[in-house]
């Protein structure tokens, strides 16, 4: 039900980097994280690229709609000083550029399509499996052993159902999860639809029952954000499989690699 990484660096590398950048990546690796999640989203030209916000201003200087703005604008931007002087000159990553880092240093990859507007949904989940799967097509087109096999692909995820259902669409063969912050009363109608692999869900709003339930119905539970390592520990007792963090320097991967 979860042949993945259990514990994962959140957008990354959590809040010890850039989020989203390929800083992030390397502060994961210093910290022992061979499995990050990251966002990617669309930009006006359909460049899909490492993003969270749709809006410029936090990790990006300036105004404006990430999918309103060409890739040729954003790539010249800084999207590392807004975190630490250290970081200044740190750019903004393509899909392209993330999954062959990923790849090339044992990284296991979350892979959470956040269209920047529910208008580009459908497009943004088109997109980002196709990308996905084209990294990935000879390790689609060899056999597969087992969970072993399944393992090593990316799992897709996403809060919203017209991307994953795209997603599905255009690359059924890669696992899907779906994303939630409160667990809804039709979970499990939802992920038979999409035939999602496991659900995915805000820690905090979470239940043990709830997770009973999940886990008795044969899908894999997952939850964001968990900066505690006492929360780690209490929610992998109910049955949840596998968390992001930010805090990577405190959640200890090695300490979670072999449970």
């Amino acid at each position: 039900m979860w042949p993945y990484p259990r514990a994962l660096a959140h957008r990354g590398g959590g809040t010890l980097a850039p989020e989203n950048t390929l800083a992030g990546f390397r502060a994961g690796l210093q910290f022992g994280y061979r499995a990050a999640e990251f966002d990617v989203m669309l930009t006006r030209d359909e460049v899909p690229i490492l993003m969270h916000d749709p809006q410029r201003g936090r990790t990006l200087p300036g105004v404006g709609a990430i999918a309103e703005t060409d890739w040729a604008e954003l790539q010249g931007l800084d999207a590392g000083a807004w975190h630490s002087p250290g970081f200044a000159g740190e750019r903004i990553c393509t899909l392209a550029q993330a999954l062959a880092f990923c790849s090339d240093h044992g990284i296991w990859m979350n892979v959470e399509i956040k269209p920047g507007a529910p208008a580009h949904a459908r497009r943004t989940g088109e997109l980002t499996a196709q990308a996905v799967a084209r990294h990935f097509a000879t390790r689609l087109q060899a056999p597969r052993d087992g969970a072993d096999g399944v393992a090593q692909l990316p799992l897709l995820s996403s809060f919203s159902l017209a991307a994953l259902r795209a997603a599905r669409e255009v690359a059924p063969e890669l696992p899907r999860g779906f994303l939630v912050d409160v667990v809804p009363a039709d979970w499990e109608s939802r992920l038979v639809e999409l035939d999602a692999v496991a659900l995915h869900t805000n820690h905090k709003h979470l239940e043990p029952a709830q997770a009973r339930r999940i886990k008795d119905a044969g899908f894999g539970l997952f939850c964001y954000t968990v900066n505690d390592p006492g929360r780690a520990a209490e929610i992998a007792g109910w049955g949840v499989d596998g968390f992001c963090t930010d805090r990577i320097d405190l959640v200890h991967a090695a300490q979670w690699s072999n449970r």
